[in-house]
């Protein structure tokens, strides 16, 4: 039987960020990971770069049962904090929208960042092995694994969510959570694309790969982004932020000219412009395929001068309070995160520590804490990471 401070259960962004800390506080720690590669979900962010981070980052940023749980380890270890260790591990990196910071170069750099800062510390990494399951003793806790038995006074559950299982992803923290009696809140995908209805996919199929900046808005949140049009539905950055707050039934209201005063510039072109028709028209604010497209599926086939006021409002509405009813979501196998998790009531917001389990630490996307899009998830990670390691 093997002993140790401190186990991490799990090698991605909250784990490694535990284990380095945890270390440099003197205290001998093993992190464990059942896949062959640390650090898999950090590689394939960002399209390779990794947004590691969000400037701007506040609990707004959180959907969670508890919204408060979140501010005391964000106000502990916040984005300049990752900043200032990406600087000091000479990382070029470049915010590519307001507030969303990526490397120049790749991930791999943010990965080898938190592989250097392990091995400056003196963590032990073990690759390739499972964790079966998690036991109290009287001075801790046993863990039995794939490669034998091992002891510690503290054990961290960061295993992530069930987003992305192609990157390890398992449903390990909430079978633990539920052993010791924590709440778990229900999951569902988050971050995701939309499926549609098999007759308006089809409708929709030749506008693949087409961009439109909208504002979109459901159960009373609203964000201004990208929607992108896909082979199975809708995607873009505007979608996969509406999704943490849709549900199933749900529709979401999406604006293709948001801030245009779309009426009121239709009544100026039909004195202008009376022969042109609506869809030559509205190609000024989108593509041509999908103003075309758009005006075939709602039948405007008008000239703009033979549309009374009437008409011209029903035209406007039409685009600027198109109501799409999701057939559902792409699921966990494309979602960038879990929404819902384990219950915040059950854990410490200053160490992370299970309420009825001393000693049993859960960190990272496990916790019902799930953040916006562009970097927020990451910096929950080195966050509640951080907060962990100074107390494990």
């Amino acid at each position: 039987m093997s002993e140790r401070d401190v186990i991490i259960i799990g090698g991605g962004a909250s784990g490694l960020m535990c284990a380095a800390i945890a270390a440099y506080r003197g205290r001998r720690v093993l992190l464990l990971e059942h896949t062959k590669k640390i650090g898999r979900k950090i590689l394939m962010s960002g399209g390779g770069r990794c947004n590691f981070t969000h400037l701007h980052n506040t609990a707004a940023n959180f959907l969670s049962d508890n919204p408060h749980f979140c501010k005391s380890a964000l106000s502990r270890f916040g984005a300049a904090d990752f900043v200032e260790l990406v600087d000091r591990h000479g990382i070029e990196y470049h915010e590519k929208t307001p507030g969303q910071l990526f490397c120049n170069e790749s991930s791999k750099e943010i990965l080898q960042l938190l592989l250097t800062e392990c091995e400056w510390a003196g963590v032990e990494i073990m690759t390739e092995t499972q964790a079966f399951e998690v036991k109290p003793t009287t001075s801790g806790y046993a863990l039995r694994t794939s490669r034998g038995q091992f002891v510690a006074e503290s054990v961290v559950v960061a295993t992530g969510g069930l987003s992305i299982p192609n990157g390890g992803a398992t449903g390990f923290a909430y079978q633990i959570a539920e052993q010791f009696g924590l709440n778990v809140t229900p999951r569902q995908a988050a971050l995701v694309p939309f499926t549609l209805q098999p007759d308006l996919l089809e409708h929709l199929k030749p506008l693949a790969g087409v961009s439109q900046p909208v504002r979109v808005s459901c159960n009373g949140v609203s964000f201004n982004d990208n929607l992108l049009f896909t082979h199975r539905g809708l995607s873009g950055p505007a979608i996969l932020q509406i999704s943490s707050y849709w549900r199933g039934g749900d529709a979401v209201e999406i604006d293709l000219v948001p801030g245009a005063g779309l009426e009121h510039w239709l009544r100026q072109q039909r004195d202008e412009r009376p022969k042109a028709e609506v869809r030559t028209l509205m190609a000024q604010h989108m593509t041509k395929r999908l103003a075309q497209t758009l005006c075939d599926l709602w039948q405007i086939h008008d000239e703009i001068g033979q549309c009374r006021n009437a008409r011209i409002a029903e035209i406007a509405e039409r685009f600027n309070r198109w109501q799409v009813k999701p057939s559902g979501t792409e699921g966990y196998r494309t979602a960038e995160v879990t929404l819902g998790g384990i219950d915040t009531a059950e854990v410490s917001q200053k160490t992370f520590a299970a309420n009825k389990a001393p000693g049993l630490y859960f960190i990272g996307e496990c916790l019902d804490v799930t953040g916006h899009l562009g970097g927020h998830n990451f910096q929950w990670a080195w966050a509640s990471g951080y907060c962990a390691g100074q107390h494990v």
